[in-house]
């Protein structure tokens, strides 16, 4: 999560499909590892958020959304290089008639609230909601033991407010990364954290909710073999169903462009001994 990403980059990605992934000049692409359940692509660039600035801008930790109307919309971490984490105070904000493009920068969709508590905003996740697009995101804050998860709504996409009722619940060590999706008839926000808000091993942790507001106790469902609290390789967790399976994606993993994929039955626990892929991305998302 805290080192530059230049650019968007899409690579096909298979599950349950054995083979070599393609690899070109932007970054390699492994195949599965244990299990040979995953497979990427070519990766393309299709987006550079410097364009018409007078510096390099990075984007990181991205998400995909495409509205009502067919349009694609993405948002992430952005700040000129070089990579400076802790001041990464805004979200970009891009759209485009198809995922390839051609995108057009806009306006930036969140910029950070010193008020609201914020320190710094990072991991956007959008969702939609009936007629109402929801924004989960890390809102830092001073203690790293407390790091705040928030909420900000928006109907177009470009226009968001942030949650009244403050942030949704904080945790550590440096809480941060939520996913969000309705499992069993219930939302679940996944996150990344440790074992102990102070420190302890890197894991990927969930909490779950009637109403997108009101969230569970922490629980736990993947615990790494590494053990820090800045960074780790529990970052940017994404878990998608295919078949009779779950798969969870999380990394940094053998380098800062690593992915992990694990399966598993249960949404809710992940198992070291159950890595079935690897390739070379980051804050990877799966797009259907």
């Amino acid at each position: 999560m805290r080192v530059n990403r230049r650019t968007v980059l899409l690579g096909g990605l298979a599950l349950g499909i054995t083979g070599a992934g393609a690899v070109n000049g932007l970054a390699p692409a492994v195949a599965a590892t244990a299990g040979n359940d995953v497979a990427v692509g070519t990766f393309v660039r299709i987006y550079d958020p410097s364009a018409g600035e007078s510096r390099q801008w990075y984007l990181n930790d991205h998400t995909f959304i495409k509205d009502t109307g067919g349009t694609w919309h993405v948002f992430g971490i952005t700040h000129p290089e070089p990579a400076d984490p802790e001041n990464e105070i805004q979200f970009a904000h891009a759209t485009a008639p198809h995922l390839h493009g051609p995108w057009t920068k806009q306006p930036f969709a969140l910029t950070v609230d010193r008020a609201y508590g914020e320190t710094h905003l990072w991991a956007p996740h959008v969702i939609r909601v009936g007629n109402t697009y929801q924004m989960f995101y890390c809102g830092g804050g001073p203690d790293h033991t407390r790091s705040a998860i928030n909420r900000a709504t928006s109907k177009d996409l470009f226009h968001w407010t942030r949650d009244p009722g403050g942030s949704l619940f904080t945790d550590g060590y440096d809480a941060r990364d939520p996913y969000v999706l309705r499992i069993g008839g219930r939302w679940v926000l996944f996150y990344t954290g440790t074992t102990e808000p102070a420190g302890g091993r890197h894991a990927v942790l969930y909490r779950t909710s009637d109403d997108l507001r009101n969230w569970s106790p922490r629980a736990t469902a993947y615990v790494s073999p590494d053990s820090g609290t800045w960074g780790g390789p529990t970052e940017s967790p994404f878990v998608v169903r295919h078949g009779h399976f779950w798969y969870l994606f999380t990394g940094p993993r053998l380098g800062y462009a690593g992915t992990d994929v694990y399966r598993s039955e249960d949404p809710f626990r992940f198992e070291n001994a159950n890595l079935t892929g690897h390739f070379a991305a980051h804050a990877a998302e799966v797009v259907r």
